[in-house]
Parts: C-alpha cells; sequence; structure tokens
C-alpha cells in the first residue's frame, strides 16, 4: 500500500465536516497538509485548535484560477489533490434560475478543472501522483430536482475519464467518490424532507477518503461507492 508519510496533500474545501476530519487522519498518518477555503481565517483558526502543526491554509475560491494557480504553486508538489469543494442547488427546474445553472457547473465543474489543469504538470514531471474527486452519487444516478447538481457532476466523471485516457502511460492515479447521503452541512440550505440520522456520518466518509490516499501499489482503485443502507439498490 501507498504510504501517505511525508507526501504533500492539497485538499480543496477543507472547512466542510468530511474535509476536516480527512485532514486529521492524514496529519496523523505524517502528511503534510495544505488546506483550503474561501474563509482562511476561520479555517487558520481550526488548525491552531487542533494542533495541525505545520499544516498550511490558503484562501481560495475554485472558480479564480489566479488564485488556483496562485496556491498550487505555493507547494513543492502536489503528491495528492482531494477535492472536496462544491455547492448543491436542489431545484425543479419550473423554480431553477440560469445563473443557479451557471453557477453550478463554475464551482462544482469549472473548478476542478481549473484544480486538475494547474495540479497535473507537476504530476506529470514525477509521472505519479493521485487526483480524488468526489461526485456524489448523483453524478451516478440522477434524482428529481437535481438537473443543475447531477449536470456539473455528470460533467466531473467524463471529464476524469477523459484526462484518465491522457495519463496511461503514467503512475497518475484517478479515483472518483461517488458518496450517497451524508449528514453534513450540505443539507442545511436545502428545502427536501431527508433523514439525516440515517445518513452517513461525515467522519466515516472522510476514512473512505483517507483509504483511498493509500492505494495499493501495483493498481489503481478508478471509483469507489459509499452509500447508506437505506440506500443500496443505486
Amino acid at each position: 500500500m501507498e504510504s501517505i508519510k511525508g507526501k504533500h496533500i492539497l485538499i480543496v474545501g477543507a472547512s466542510g465536516g468530511i474535509g476536516k476530519h480527512v485532514a486529521k487522519l492524514l496529519y496523523q498518518g505524517g502528511a503534510h497538509l495544505h488546506l483550503t477555503a474561501r474563509n482562511k481565517e476561520a479555517l487558520h483558526t481550526w488548525v491552531q485548535e487542533n494542533q495541525l502543526l505545520n499544516a498550511t491554509t490558503h484562501t481560495l475560491d475554485v472558480t479564480n484560477e489566479a488564485q488556483v494557480a496562485a496556491v498550487v504553486q505555493t507547494i513543492p508538489t502536489v503528491d495528492i489533490l482531494i477535492n472536496a469543494a462544491g455547492i448543491g442547488i436542489i431545484k425543479t427546474m419550473d423554480t431553477l434560475t440560469t445563473q443557479e445553472f451557471q453557477q453550478s457547473l463554475n464551482t462544482n465543474l469549472v473548478g476542478t478543472f481549473l484544480l486538475v489543469k494547474h495540479v497535473l504538470p507537476s504530476m506529470k514531471v514525477q509521472k505519479k501522483g493521485l487526483i480524488i474527486n468526489i461526485p456524489g452519487v448523483l453524478g451516478k444516478v440522477p434524482m428529481a430536482g437535481a438537473a443543475a447538481y447531477s449536470a456539473s457532476k455528470y460533467g466531473i466523471v467524463g471529464m476524469m475519464q477523459s484526462i484518465r485516457e491522457e495519463l496511461k502511460r503514467t503512475d497518475i492515479r484517478i479515483t472518483n467518490l461517488f458518496l450517497g447521503g451524508v449528514d453534513s452541512a450540505f443539507w442545511d440550505t436545502i428545502d427536501l424532507r431527508v433523514q439525516r440520522d440515517k445518513m452517513i456520518v461525515a467522519e466515516e466518509a472522510a476514512k473512505a477518503i483517507w483509504f483511498l490516499c493509500q492505494q495499493p501499489n501495483s493498481g489503481v482503485v478508478s471509483e469507489m461507492v459509499l452509500q447508506p443502507f437505506n440506500h443500496q439498490a443505486i
């Protein structure tokens, strides 16, 4: 299995529930952490409170290419990219606005494109690296009201499949994590009746990402599906 000790790991969207739990697990494994969020001050405070010594924090809007490039340039080399950033707009077509649709694509899909575009060059030099995206199950099986969200997540899956073909002669791994319902702040602003007590706990979702960072030396986990028991039909 790959060791994470000493690796430079960029976690985008580190201020979320999953991101924070992943950061703790990877720090305990000896990784060098580079954490981003829209609110750097709040993230930095959390890092200090949890004593993640030597972890660096950055302000990052993934739709801003200049910011993406600037953050990546501060890292000696990105061994692992964990893209946990994104937004969820769940609305039916009669209430979904054009602006909301474009916002979903810009943040979830274009943001992913920019991150991958800027971390790949150093990975290509090493001919090694790992990119973990989290399309969620709505990037595999859509539901009513998720036109914008699923469009952005299906786009990630298609884009990464194409990029994977470009990287066949390297040991750069690309992994998509299809998470089912996770009890997180994602649901705080979504007007749906959901049973959050039956969802995946954020800490358990983080353990899946931690596992994916330590893939077999001789292979790659191309995708993983993790979902609540009541979603097993997906």
